[in-house]
């Protein structure tokens, strides 16, 4: 895709954002830790001002930017945010060569305003631009390239800082990198506005309160823009402690400061781009636990291996890295930040689906406020260990612990993910499920699917044909399995009695099956259509009628199946004047 002006120039707008972004703020980070010494800011507190400064107008601006974005093109809009970009690195480099402190952290806001105007933009051009298939890959691109331009940003702020001309360095390379961005953002192609009739209400807090009740209206939707949120909660933690938990722990200088960033900024990178491939291009919130128990997991173990070190005199990088211990710490963040992108990825191209078009941006825009909100928790809980006396590295690990506790009542309040965790590790493990013509499943509206007779495991693999949930039809008798009959029910399936073979659609079963069609949901029979046919002749209005065929006969009597075999089905959509509708499979 990037070969492609549809996101090609797009990808490289936001990057370059992104990138100069974290240039700035790394370097005047890295020259407030290790060169200028203020008493009012201690080396340990500078990570945290600056990242409260930047996440501030996330909080105050992100509720206009979501209604720019839906009431204006965004290519333009684009070109006017780049415009901005520019005019604040002007004043910045005016501020690092005079040099004036003020003007300087008046710039980290400034920039942060620029971020809250690009975001909404940056989520909200993605769907009218990608099909449902490519979400999960192209939100995985942006994210891989959001991190490269993160350790990019953060490795020149670093390197160019240290130099003998520094302030001169890094000013000139701000002014480039956003000159670059406004270059690439004349190559956007138009994204024609949602509302352009929209009234903007200028009012932040109403606005954002108004922006959050409508991302509630959509509880996947909400519960998804939450847990984003916390990811940013828990990465913050680590990101904005770079340098000082390289300088008082590692006994790191500030090129110390910057490795730690290129291997975090390469993970979430990875992590990203293995979504794709773990998900076989649909939005898969099956991930999402991997994640979650991937970032307490690896947090943990980073506080443990930093047990033994003790900082001593600076050392450089060659000097940190022949140090015992030194590749643990490394392998740790590496993994933490691959856990973190695959964590955080599905739930973004899911809220991208879910989001009504008309009011994208907008929900986007909440899930800034939100970000924002959860990242000052963030500053303040740091601050808070820090100035009761606790260490960085135990920080780090209250952080793990807490991310755990979260996530484990996210998971059962939200048992979905759980379950779609299940089905991925019955697709892709008990049962190699291939499916031909997937991308045919509507993404809305009432539809009914006969599939063949799949045993037991059936209902489950249905579920990864795409992220919308298949309600299945099925002998009742599977309900009471143990734990088979829990995941069935968590995926809403309906249990009917089975005579001969024959699935028996009594008034109420086909009652409640006929609801849920009216609902809008996306219903399966199983080996049943003489019940198929029951419910397409008693539903009103429009229903989309599918076929599973079985492309392979490689089963067994008991399950249906053979573990560990490919189950080759093909999906076709059929009408009802097609002859094939009611034949049995």
């Amino acid at each position: 895709m990037l070969g492609q002006r549809r996101f090609g120039p797009f990808f490289w707008t936001q990057f370059t954002g992104a990138a100069n972004d974290n240039l700035f703020k790394f370097a005047l980070t890295v020259l407030l830790t290790y060169r200028l010494q203020l008493d009012w800011l201690p080396p340990a507190m500078v990570g945290l001002v600056i990242g409260a400064l930047f996440i501030l107008p996330f909080v105050l601006f992100s509720a206009t930017s979501g209604q720019l974005a839906d009431k204006y093109e965004k290519a333009a809009l684009m070109r006017r945010v780049k415009d901005l970009e520019l005019l604040i690195m002007a004043l910045a480099a005016w501020g690092l060569l005079a040099p004036q402190l003020p003007l300087l952290l008046a710039c980290i806001f400034l920039m942060g305003l620029h971020s809250t105007l690009f975001g909404p933009v940056k989520f909200a051009y993605l769907p009218q631009h990608l099909s449902p298939q490519e979400l999960t890959g192209g939100n995985g691109m942006v994210e891989m390239g959001t991190f490269v331009a993160i350790l990019l940003g953060n490795l020149a702020g670093g390197l160019l800082i240290d130099g003998p001309q520094g302030p001169l360095a890094v000013a000139g390379a701000c002014l480039g990198v956003a000159a670059l961005g406004r270059w690439s953002a004349q190559r956007v192609p138009p994204s024609p506005a949602p509302e352009p009739g929209l009234r903007i209400r200028w009012n932040p807090l109403t606005e954002t309160w108004r922006n959050l009740q409508q991302a509630r209206s959509d509880k996947v939707v909400f519960r998804s823009l939450l847990g984003i949120s916390w990811m940013w909660f828990y990465g913050a933690v680590f990101l904005s402690q770079f340098p000082a938990f390289a300088k008082t722990v590692l006994g790191g200088d500030a090129g110390v400061a910057s490795l730690l960033l290129v291997v975090f900024s390469v993970g979430v990178g990875l992590g990203a781009l293995l979504c794709e491939r773990l998900s076989r291009h649909q939005v898969e919130i099956g991930l999402v636990p991997l994640g979650a128990v991937g970032m307490s997991a690896f947090g943990i173990d980073l506080y443990l291996a930093t047990r033994g070190l003790s900082p001593g005199p600076l050392q450089d990088l060659a000097g940190f890295l022949a140090r015992p211990g030194s590749g643990r710490v490394l392998a740790d963040l590496a993994l933490l930040a691959a856990a973190a992108g695959l964590y955080s990825v599905p739930m973004y191209a899911l809220i991208q689906l879910r989001s009504p078009p008309s009011h994208r941006a907008r929900i986007i825009a909440a899930n800034n406020i939100l970000n924002a909100l959860f990242m000052i928790a963030s500053s303040l809980l740091g601050g808070a260990l820090l100035a009761a006396g606790a260490s960085l590295p135990e920080v780090f690990l209250a952080t793990a612990l807490l991310n755990a506790l979260v996530a484990g009542a996210v998971f059962v309040w939200v048992p979905d993910y759980l379950l779609r965790l299940a089905v991925l590790g019955a697709a892709r493990g008990l049962q190699r499920l291939q499916v031909d013509g997937a991308e045919q499943l509507p993404a809305t509206g009432p539809a009914l699917l006969r599939a063949p007779a799949l045993g037991p495991l059936g209902p489950l693999l249905l579920q990864a044909l795409g992220p919308r949930p298949v309600r299945c039809l099925v002998d009742a008798r599977w309900l009471a399995r143990p734990l088979l009959g829990r995941l069935l029910r968590q995926a809403g399936a309906l249990g009917g009695t089975v005579v001969e073979g024959r699935l028996q659609l009594d008034d109420a079963l086909q009652a409640r099956a006929a609801r849920l069609l009216a609902e809008g949901e996306l219903l399966a029979v199983f080996g049943a259509d003489e019940a198929a046919d029951t419910l397409q002749r008693a539903h009103q209005g429009a229903l989309t009628s599918m076929r599973l065929l079985r492309e392979t006969r490689t089963t067994d009597r008991a399950t249906g199946l053979r573990l560990g075999a490919v189950l080759r089905l093909r999906l076709e959509i059929r009408t009802s004047s097609d002859p094939r509708v009611g034949l049995a499979d």
